[in-house]
């Protein structure tokens, strides 16, 4: 299961720094899956589509920062917990339960992401 933000963000920044896959963005920003990460050439997201891993994607919030559920691994691999979570002065960091994956699949993309 992802990570997401929720409306009750501050937008104080303190998140994006510690994501170790770089799957967090300030809102408005464009994201990619090279972004952060050592992927390159093509890159299956969880819905299927294909896209090149330099190819920026549209971002997910205007208004406050954002964690893309195709990135995001809860830091599965890295730490023991969501560092995002971890630091969030406002417990707005919370599972998305719309992007439920198993520990395997996480670690999987974790994998895919630095090669």
């Amino acid at each position: 299961m992802a990570i997401k933000i929720t409306d009750e963000c501050i937008n104080c920044g303190a998140c994006e720094p510690e994501c170790p896959n770089n799957a967090i963005y300030e809102g408005g920003v464009e994201w990619a899956i090279k972004d952060g990460t050592t992927a390159s050439g093509s890159f299956v997201l969880l819905d299927g589509t294909v896209v090149d891993s330099a190819q920026r994607i549209a971002p997910l919030s205007d208004d406050r920062f954002y964690i893309t559920f195709n990135k995001c691994t809860e830091c599965q691999g890295f730490h023991a917990e969501p560092a995002c979570a971890a630091v969030c002065p406002v417990d707005c960091c919370v599972k998305d339960e719309d992007h439920v994956e198993t520990v395997e699949a996480l670690l999987e993309k974790k994998n895919k992401l630095h090669i």
